[in-house]
């Protein structure tokens, strides 16, 4: 892939869309088309959908930026545990959220009359039950199980076989600005972890574009305790996580095969990173910092130019003004990503700093871009919404 596909329009915008289209100023370097949420011609007017998985945070977000859908209608939320609650009972923030079902077990659900699934369900369990789904369903997975492309390599690093190769084969990985082309005609569409979003949206063009070298990388990351989930563990106490950091996942986080798999596509070779994270005493919220080293001849200034001019047409992706670091809490609540490059101390390296909100951009966000695009919506649909601060 060609770093001239990061620049496309946004949002799976035909023609029609991008003569729709309002312009944004986002900053003193660029320009966003934001396409007006049409439907392409043909699209179904309602899409029906089903979340798999819905009692867990992810689904929640799902639920929220579906509210906000005009096509989709949630026609069935599972969750095992929860079966025979009212959605609200479990998440009273979202009592506002019209028409949304009791949650059932998925062996309850109907699937004859759904269109499109989030499957947020945990990994290694979603492969089973994706392989018994009917085919005429679209599928965005937001677990792991469809992410790495060698079933050799998931199995080293998620301790079992996978149990569906033949579905791998078949999966796009979903990272939207970088995949779109691919994404659209997709049936089951992998969602990326918060961490390689977070990572592979900066380093990406640099790497493509060969204005960093791939050896050295160091990824220093931490999140919000969100990130961990919402089952009751004693490390995700309230006095376990306040008032303190600490590193986990060193030198084995699940993630790191998936950064470098990314990674190394961009650089048209293998890459190998040096990558910790770090678990923050707040909700949600997602920073990794990169440092990189120079290809000889290249600046820092270079490195954003390379951003802004791949990132112009995003509409959520934000190189800030030179010298502007950014913060988590300017993208909490929203699918936007922020990013920025700073001059190391050290001679010929470079510091990449991103942002992203762990729950959206990173998960469910991000997973409604990617249906979006398969059901051909304008890829912003429901996405819109700016950040919450304080």
């Amino acid at each position: 892939m060609q770093v001239q596909a990061l620049q496309t329009t946004s949002a799976g915008s035909t023609a029609s869309c991008r003569s729709r289209a309002r312009t944004v100023r986002v900053c003193a370097t660029a320009t966003v088309s934001a396409p007006a949420p049409t439907a392409q011609p043909g699209c179904k007017d309602v899409c029906n959908v089903a979340v798999l998985g819905a009692s867990g945070y992810t689904g929640a977000e799902v639920v929220r930026l579906s509210a906000l859908h005009p096509h989709l209608k949630i026609t069935a939320l599972t969750g095992d545990r929860q079966a025979g609650k009212a959605f609200s009972e479990v998440f009273p923030h979202l009592v506002t959220a019209a028409d949304v079902p009791s949650l059932v077990k998925i062996d309850d659900v109907d699937f004859a009359g759904v269109d499109a699934v989030f499957c947020c369900l945990p990994h290694a369990t979603t492969q089973k039950i994706i392989k018994a789904l009917p085919e005429h369903l679209k599928i965005v997975d937001l677990s792991a199980d469809f992410r790495l492309a060698d079933v050799n390599t998931y199995a080293e690093w998620y301790g079992g076989e996978h149990a569906a190769p033949e579905l791998q084969k078949e999966a796009v990985y979903g990272l939207t600005e970088l995949y779109r082309d691919k994404i659209r005609p997709a049936r089951l569409v992998a969602n990326p972890g918060c961490y390689p979003t977070s990572v592979q949206l900066p380093l990406y063009p640099l790497l493509k574009s060969k204005l960093i070298l791939s050896d050295d990388i160091i990824i220093d990351s931490k999140s919000g305790v969100s990130g961990a989930g919402r089952s009751a563990k004693e490390a995700n106490l309230y006095v376990e996580i306040a008032e303190g950091i600490n590193a986990y996942g060193v030198t084995k986080h699940r993630h790191m095969p998936e950064i470098e798999q990314g990674l190394s596509e961009a650089a048209g070779k293998p890459v190998t990173i040096s990558f910790t994270p770090h678990l923050m005493p707040i909700s949600r919220g997602m920073q990794s910092t990169m440092y990189v080293k120079l290809a000889e001849g290249a600046s820092v200034d270079d490195l954003r130019a390379k951003l802004i001019e791949s990132y112009a047409n995003e509409p959520f992706v934000r190189v800030l003004d030179k010298g502007v670091v950014p913060h988590t809490r300017h993208v909490r609540g929203s699918n936007f990503c922020l990013m920025n490059v700073f001059p190391d101390r050290l001679s010929g390296r470079a510091i990449v700093i991103a942002v992203i909100d762990n729950l959206v951009k990173g998960a469910s966000g991000q997973a409604m871009q990617n249906l979006n695009l398969v059901m051909g919506y304008p890829e912003t649909t429901s996405l819109m919404q700016l950040a919450m601060f304080p």
